[in-house]
């Protein structure tokens, strides 16, 4: 399957209310700073840290740079969340890999006023779709603290299958946290995509 060219907008449906993922841009940088102050406390218990921080901290126009050179490469998708063009999040494909594995792990942010609506698990659903349809991927996975109850209800919805826990798996706040993967190959994608069936589900 041939691979769709980087940037990309993925549209949950036409009309006001849809969540849309699109490139993060230069021009976001306002509305990104002050979603991260605002937001610092409820997201901080989950960010990945460095144990070892090195040189200068990038600036925002270099990390969007950064971010639309790897979505260009195609070793990952970086996506801004938004609801009626206003920016409440952001999730990424990252460590996209090709050959024998096709696999990339999806992570994510939102912010505390978006929470609760369905936006996180509609990304998430979009972003599955394309990554095991248009990117040709075999797999993708989530890894989620198991004290993160709200992230672990987003793969609970989408019915992303428990694979266990990882030891130490990532650093966050000064420690070597466990996080539980949480994936679903091409084969366990629903007839009609996990978007389609997220939606019939909270219709229902």
């Amino acid at each position: 399957m041939s691979v769709k060219p980087w940037p990309v907008v993925l549209r949950e449906r036409p009309g006001p209310g849809a969540v849309v993922l699109r490139p993060l841009h230069r021009r976001d940088r306002s509305a990104w700073l002050s979603l991260r102050t605002a937001n610092h406390d409820w997201l901080s218990p989950w960010e990945a840290t460095t144990p070892h921080p090195q040189g200068a901290v990038s600036s925002f126009d270099d990390y969007v740079r950064q971010l639309a050179r790897a979505g260009k490469a195609g070793t990952c998708a970086p996506f801004a969340v938004t609801v009626d063009e206003q920016l409440v999040g952001q999730l990424t494909v990252s460590g996209i890999a090709r050959g024998s594995l096709q696999s990339g792990t999806i992570g994510y942010w939102l912010a505390r006023h978006s929470a609760g609506r369905g936006v996180m698990p509609t990304a998430v659903a979009m972003a599955t779709d394309h990554c095991l349809g248009p990117l040709g991927l075999h797999r993708v996975e989530i890894n989620i603290c198991p004290e993160n109850a709200k992230s672990l209800r987003v793969v609970e919805k989408l019915g992303f299958r428990d694979e266990g826990v990882r030891q130490r798996y990532l650093h966050i706040g000064g420690q070597w946290r466990d996080h539980r993967t949480f994936a679903l190959t091409e084969e366990e994608l629903p007839a009609g995509g996990l978007l389609a069936r997220w939606q019939q589900l909270r219709s229902s």
